[in-house]
């Protein structure tokens, strides 16, 4: 298998807080979704990708280039497009202003494909950029992103605050984005019904360790929600237990098992399972 992005004991330490030894891999031409609390080490992640940030030790692979050789930087970031929740351009600039600029940056800049974007998302050409709404700024920088054609998107909160109905319209460029492929996106997001939708795979780091990194079939397939009383809990097998919300009167357990296993626990009440329950309840126990 290909991967897009390789992240080996990639490891980066602050005074407050340690990223541990995270591992993960991207395939080539698909979506992974990484999720985790604020502070959990997604931001941090992919500043270490960016070279933003200098990573302690460990090791970044970018499509097949090892990120840390300065040979290959320059490499790296024509193919590689990123979209972060803040706007990183100067507020007096407009789309045709912000072309000239980009063009004169990017070897591989496609301006016919940047207007295609602005005129797909209704921005308005000559229209300065203080003056865009936050859904305007953030489609405004993915038509930024993508003129360039990278390889690779890296999204941080992409469509955070964004209304439902702007948040769909992304989606549905991310998913074009992938159809060849050829091109492969990691987006972090705490709108966990977003990731649903366009995924691959998921990855849940917790603060600063990778906890899981799976499909998301997988994921939605093998997690549940067992319901039971405080009594019957002790009657779970604690291998499968992953997480327990307790109250006053009964408990409710994240348990991961496959589906055809499930007869033998028919006496439960079992729910299926978001990607928002598996962050709540993964790795928490009693909590009142």
């Amino acid at each position: 298998m290909e991967y897009a992005l390789e992240i080996s004991n990639l490891v980066k330490n602050y005074s407050d807080f340690l990223l541990d030894n995270v591992n993960l891999k991207l395939p080539k031409g698909s979506i992974m979704g990484f999720i985790g609390e604020n502070g959990a080490g997604k931001s941090t992640t992919i500043k270490a990708i960016l070279n933003i940030i200098k990573k302690d030790s460990g090791e970044i692979r970018i499509l097949g280039m090892n990120a840390s050789d300065p040979e290959n930087e320059i490499q790296i970031k024509q193919q590689v497009g990123v979209v972060f929740d803040e706007n990183h351009f100067h507020d007096l600039l407009n789309a045709k202003g912000v072309n000239r600029f980009m063009n004169k940056i990017y070897p591989n800049w496609n301006q016919e494909l940047f207007f295609q974007y602005i005129k797909k998302f209704q921005i308005p050409e000559n229209k300065f950029i203080k003056e865009f709404s936050r859904g305007m700024k953030m489609k405004f920088n993915i038509s930024v992103a993508l003129a360039h054609e990278p390889k690779l998107l890296l999204l941080d909160e992409a469509t955070s605050g964004l209304d439902p109905v702007v948040r769909n319209e992304i989606l549905d460029v991310f998913l074009d984005f992938i159809q060849d492929e050829e091109h492969s996106i990691l987006i972090s997001s705490h709108i966990t019904s977003d990731l649903e939708r366009i995924c691959d795979y998921i990855t849940f780091v917790h603060e600063g360790k990778i906890i899981l990194s799976k499909t998301k079939d997988e994921l939605l397939e093998n997690f549940h929600i067992f319901h039971c009383s405080k009594e019957s809990l002790t009657e779970l097998d604690s291998s499968i237990i992953r997480g327990i919300h307790e109250n006053r009167f009964a408990c409710d357990v994240l348990i991961e098992l496959e589906p055809n296993m499930l007869e033998q626990y028919k006496n439960y009440i079992i729910d299926r399972v978001s990607l928002e329950d598996i962050m709540l309840y993964y790795g928490k126990e009693q909590l009142l």
